[in-house]
């Protein structure tokens, strides 16, 4: 698999990923409570910061994609903003362009639950955890409030990647504009990303073609919200998307202001067993304290995508067991206990049944060899 198909699914699984000291760390304040990044990390109000939040003209709430705790954050953090803001617009990485008129039709009432999962592609564009996101798509149908597709295909960037921006045609590029130049230190995160890669990953892609590619990302999805933007000045779009598009202001709120959209906030989760020592001034407008559940079933920590003979691993969370198996970006799974990989909901449903402290078998193909892998879930304490 060439570097360049990568570029997507991969990039910001790493950025998002929070250096861990060697030694265990003190608790980093209270799970429900606000902090400020930085030496300190001071407490905020409560009320406080949802009445600055609810004058902004864009929140960004950055997500572990496979993070139920990031999700059930959203959830309340949408209902409070709306009880301030009602002219609340949802802006979701989840969903291509294309499908806007899919979740135009959700919001209308016009699909179950079940059609909107198939009409949407949801196992095939995004892959993750269906019942983490559905409490936010269930809010918004209920309250009316639109829901903007921002994302665009992967073909996008993975063409841009291999043939850099001036060389993939216009009609490829989904009415994206050429992202504004990005900061020295948005540089100097993505050649960390882009260095951690073995080189024969890197066929067909240089440096330089590695950044197009991500800052289109990030471009389409503030493109996606400038757009709203003027013709809803009055609403507040509330983003929901990887942790890595928001940290620093690097991503798309770096975007969004070459756009115009001067009044942009980023918000992020922080565990509490972390500790503070990493949270680093300018990271975020404040974060939100959260005690990772342990009673959450269990995860493999990928996405995939259906193949013709299994699902194709497109991303791979950090430190997950997937991870720890050694499971790589492109694999395609072909049998998970023995059974044979036919849909997302078959590897969901083996991992779930999987007893904390045991082991999976699966059979991938890497290439064009077949090999067996075990995944060891860890015993929950």
């Amino acid at each position: 698999m060439r570097f360049v198909l990568i570029v997507v699914a991969f990039a910001l699984t790493l950025a998002t990923t929070v250096a861990r000291s060697e030694s265990k760390p003190s608790p980093c304040g209270q799970p429900g409570q606000w902090l400020t990044p930085g030496k300190g990390a001071s407490a905020i109000d409560n009320a406080a910061l949802l009445e600055r939040m609810a004058t902004q003209q864009v929140v960004l709430l950055g997500e572990s994609h496979d993070s139920a705790e990031d999700h059930r954050w959203q959830w309340q953090l949408l209902a409070q903003l709306h009880g301030r803001r009602p002219q609340l617009v949802l802006g979701l990485e989840m969903f291509p362009r294309r499908l806007q008129p899919v979740l135009d039709q959700w919001i209308a009432g016009s699909f179950s639950e079940q059609e909107f999962l198939q009409k949407s592609e949801w196992d095939k564009v995004w892959g993750y955890e269906a019942r983490d996101y559905l409490p936010l798509f269930h809010f918004a149908r209920m309250n009316r409030l639109p829901m903007i597709a921002l994302n665009v295909e992967r073909s996008l960037p993975e063409a841009i990647g291999k043939q850099g921006w001036d060389a993939v045609p216009a009609a490829q590029k989904e009415g994206v504009s050429r992202p504004a130049a990005p900061s020295a230190e948005y540089l100097k995160l993505l050649r960390k990303i882009y260095d951690h890669h073995p080189a024969a990953e890197r066929e067909g892609s240089d440096f330089a073609r590695f950044v197009e590619a991500q800052t289109v990302w990030d471009r389409a999805m503030a493109q996606g919200i400038a757009d709203h933007l003027k013709k809803a000045p009055d609403a507040l779009v509330i983003g929901i998307l990887g942790a890595g598009h928001v940290r620093y202001g690097h991503g798309v709120p770096y975007q969004l202001k070459s756009l115009g959209i001067a009044h942009v906030a980023g918000l992020l989760t922080w565990n509490q067993a972390e500790g503070c020592g990493q949270l680093v001034s300018g990271m975020a407008d404040a974060v939100y304290v959260v005690q990772e559940q342990k009673t959450n079933p269990p995860r493999l920590g990928v996405a995939t995508e259906i193949v013709a003979n299994g699902l194709r691993i497109t991303a791979i969370t950090a430190d997950s067991v997937a991870e720890s198996a050694g499971l790589k970006v492109a694999d395609v799974i072909l049998e998970v206990a023995a059974q044979p990989a036919k849909n997302v909901q078959v590897l969901r449903n083996v991992v779930q049944r999987t007893v904390p402290g045991t082991w999976l078998p699966l059979k991938i193909k890497r290439g064009n060899d077949e090999l067996e892998i075990v995944a060891r879930f860890p015993a929950q304490p």
